[in-house]
């Protein structure tokens, strides 16, 4: 059982860059963030305050105005940070976007947003949008008077994810799920002020801006950026005196092959897992080496993003995702029989607002939002045991195989595409590729699909074979495909 200190009362803020002005006000000296990169810099709640409004006041001279889309290159720099609270505090609509995004990819999330900015030190241009460096935003020529957006309902940011169609869809988050989500994780006890919490999970994802940056710095914990999963980050844990470690299953295999983890982790109160299921012989590796237990997490972009944790709870094996975090009404089906599994459905403030640009597919009439997985309950306690959604989970990453067989299939030779996950240990899920044509060179087609797919979603294994198999009505029976990778490693069939 781990141990949860009792929250004060959650700061009620209609705007999440409030909660920075707040503790500004109450502790301006003490120090809000760190960047850990090829220099150590720091800004102290005071300094992180101002830093946010200028950022606010460029984009108003930039002409951005409110409720227009900006796109912002999300990486771990003190910049990126204060152009992301700078935009909420500004009342535009952030758009985080992966920084090895293809110009491809990057051009088709910046044509569905309709952003006309994009805030990046990267040189990359695109077409009807205007690139403003990052370090533009630490000065401002004027004291235009800032006004943060107080309406919750208000749009705060599209965080992309692929839809099953292969296509972009933007889920809408509104001040409100923002927050929202963060009150939870105060009241809950995850984050309190004086943490010192690690920041290294991406910060186009929900996971890493919001569970971890955001709920963070509303709670009034010291947040360490790094990039990555560096080599020394057991150097790092240890000199920063990190006591809140939040990692994907993938990051966390990862820092157990360093070989002084044990005593770099001597200042960590609480270890959290999330974006992936995480497996029981890690979460036992782990504790044996550190002797702290992994908490687990579950979480959705469209929830802002926290469903369930094991925080509190005893863990109960690695389906066991813990108890709806305070404010988050679950069921599983229509809700009449929770211990039969069934489709798992949520509800709560942490709700987003559809997708963008019209709402749809947000929460029904009565505030309920089916999620895709696959669960039941024993008593408050969620288990998860398949997913709906053919999506496969690398590092933390949503991969949906839609979006690949499509890249795939463009391809000349290529006939017709399929892609299945596969587990993996240091990944969680890999993604391997089934291809059909008469003269098709793997070699040839992943190269095709690397210049068109970030990293993450790239295939691992490319397997040529004769034919399809499929369903009577055409349809491709993943199932065996599956079954086949366990009875070969050719790489043609």
């Amino acid at each position: 059982m781990s141990e949860r200190r009792p929250a004060p009362p959650a700061l009620a803020v209609p705007n999440l860059a409030d909660a920075i002005r707040i503790h500004a006000a109450e502790q301006p000296d003490a120090t809000a963030l760190v960047e850990v990169s090829e220099t150590r810099r720091t800004l102290s709640w005071a300094e992180l305050d101002a830093r946010v409004t200028t950022a606010a006041r460029a984009l108003a001279e930039q002409g951005a105005v409110a409720g227009q889309r900006v796109l912002i290159e999300a990486d771990h720099t003190l910049e990126a940070v204060c152009a992301w609270f700078g935009a909420l505090r500004a009342g535009v609509i952030a758009v985080p976007i992966n920084p090895g995004l293809t110009d491809e990819e990057l051009i088709r999330v910046h044509r569905h947003s309709g952003s006309v900015f994009v805030l990046s030190n990267g040189e990359r241009e695109l077409e009807g949008v205007r690139r403003v460096a990052l370090e533009t935003l630490t000065r401002a020529q004027s004291l235009i008077e800032v006004i943060p957006p107080q309406d919750g309902e208000a749009i705060a940011a599209i965080v992309y994810t692929s839809g099953t169609s292969g296509q972009p869809r933007g889920a809408m988050l509104s001040h409100r799920a923002l927050v929202a989500h963060c009150e939870s994780s105060w009241t809950h006890g995850i984050t309190h002020p004086g943490a010192k919490v690690l920041c290294c999970l991406p910060l186009f994802h929900m996971f890493g801006l919001n569970a971890v940056l955001g709920a963070a710095l509303h709670a009034g914990s010291t947040v360490v950026l790094v990039e990555g999963l560096r080599d020394d980050l057991p150097a790092i844990l240890r000199s920063e005196r990190v006591t809140h470690l939040p990692l994907t299953p993938s990051a966390l295999y990862r820092l157990t092959l360093a070989p002084d983890i044990d005593s770099a982790c001597e200042t960590i109160e609480l270890v959290t897992s999330g974006a992936a299921p995480l497996p029981g012989a890690l979460a036992t590796h782990w504790q044996r080496l550190t002797g702290i237990p992994v908490q687990q997490g579950y979480g959705l972009t469209e929830a802002g993003p926290g469903v369930a944790t094991t925080v509190g709870a005893e863990w109960q094996g690695p389906n066991h995702v813990g108890v709806p975090l305070p404010g988050v009404d679950l069921r599983i089906g229509d809700g009449s029989d929770p211990i039969e599994p069934g489709e798992v459905w949520i509800r709560g403030r942490n709700l987003f607002s559809g997708y963008w640009p019209d709402g749809a597919e947000g929460p029904d009439a009565d505030g309920w939002f089916a999620t895709g997985d696959i669960g039941y309950q024993a008593g408050e306690d969620l288990f998860l045991i398949d997913r709906s959604r053919e999506v496969i989970i690398v590092s933390g990453f949503n991969v949906y195989p839609a979006e690949i067989e499509e890249v795939l299939e463009e391809h000349p030779d290529v006939e017709s595409a399929a892609v299945v996950g596969q587990p993996d240990e240091q990944t969680g899920e890999r993604v391997v590729a089934f291809v059909t044509g008469d003269s098709v060179s793997s070699s040839a087609v992943l190269s095709f699909a690397s210049s068109r797919l970030a990293r993450y979603k790239r295939p691992s294994e490319l397997l040529v074979i004769k034919a399809m198999p499929r369903s009577p009505n055409g349809k491709i029976r993943k199932t065996l495909l599956r079954d086949l990778l366990d009875q070969t490693d050719e790489d043609d069939l």
